[in-house]
């Protein structure tokens, strides 16, 4: 099994050479570093160009001439690999030392699985911890862990930034489900590819936190000025994001043309069922009548077939869409 790890970096060089020691340290070190930096004008470029000729293991360079921003950055480092496995990596955390041997075991013990991803601790700039896990702030609490245990996935990272793409690793045979990274979304690259990997695949959550996600002043997705909306907020921001109506709609249309367009590769009769049952009960709710009274079968048939359930909270968001 190769592994592949993708960075992108963009003036990183305040952070870098400690994230980039914790990956050379791995007591199961990747196969090939393939590194993406997006035209910084720091010494992120010096520091990568003597950690490629240190490095025990091979490491591919590109400088973009022109900044493409985080987005269409790590696309690019990702179509870059070679291995079997993709790893993601952020530019100024720190890894524990058995994060990939952790990763490797997963995927090893459940051929099916085409994603993994785990916790991890904030920290502030120094490493000293913030007392918070990750997945407390995105809210992937017990009964969506189990969820995707279930093999539910797709249900929980529909509604949500719950994967961070500094802990999740991917086979590198879903690519091209994945990629392009589509625009005009809510959601960036690492959403989007555990989203349709969720689709098709089976995910495997580790519930320890394999590393420390610094948190610092200058930490940005993507270069200044070449961001989208959705690449305006922290990351802690996006990530505790949730989606109006509007846009997780928007996703569900853009996830159902991709499930379309890759049904001779991939098996998506079961993501394209959902997506069209959660389209539905989307369509429903926005359209309901504006008499309340008029509103009463609507809603009692989307309660009976429990589409309220499957993809509101139930109860409460019938009652809410009744009398608001």
């Amino acid at each position: 099994m190769k592994i592949s790890l993708a960075m992108c970096t963009y003036n990183g060089a305040a952070f870098l050479p400690a994230q980039l020691e914790t990956i050379v340290a791995q007591s199961r070190k990747p196969d090939e570093i393939v590194i993406c930096d997006d035209g910084s004008t720091d010494q992120t470029r010096t520091l990568l160009e003597k950690f490629a000729k240190e490095s025990p293991v091979s490491v591919s360079l590109k400088f973009n001439q022109q900044n493409l921003g985080s987005i269409k950055n790590f696309e690019q480092a990702v179509r870059s690999c070679t291995g079997d496995i993709i790893v993601l990596s952020d530019q100024d955390d720190v890894w524990r030392t058995d994060k990939l041997k952790k990763i490797v075991e997963a995927f090893q013990s459940e051929p099916a699985v085409g994603l993994v991803f785990s916790d991890a601790e904030i920290v502030d700039e120094n490493l000293e911890p913030l007392n918070r896990r990750m997945w407390d702030e995105v809210g992937f609490d017990a009964d969506k862990r189990k969820l995707v245990r279930l093999g539910r996935a797709l249900e929980v990272l529909i509604t949500g930034w719950t994967v961070t793409g500094a802990t999740m690793a991917f086979r590198s045979n879903f690519v091209k489900l994945s990629l392009p990274i589509p625009e005009g979304i809510a959601m960036i690259h690492d959403g989007w590819i555990a989203l349709t990997i969720a689709a098709v695949a089976g995910v495997v959550p580790i519930e320890e936190p394999l590393i420390k996600y610094r948190q610092h002043a200058r930490q940005q997705i993507g270069a200044p000025g070449a961001q989208k909306a959705t690449e305006q907020l922290s990351p802690t921001q996006a990530l505790r994001r949730r989606h109006p109506s509007t846009d997780l709609h928007k996703i569900l249309t853009t996830l159902e043309e991709r499930l379309l367009s890759q049904g001779n590769s991939y098996d998506t009769r079961n993501a394209l069922s959902f997506v069209g049952d959660y389209s539905f009960h989307l369509n429903v709710r926005a359209n309901l009548p504006q008499n309340r009274l008029n509103r009463v079968p609507t809603i009692l048939r989307e309660l009976l077939t429990r589409r309220y359930h499957e993809y509101a909270n139930g109860f409460k968001s019938a009652a809410k869409d009744l009398v608001s």
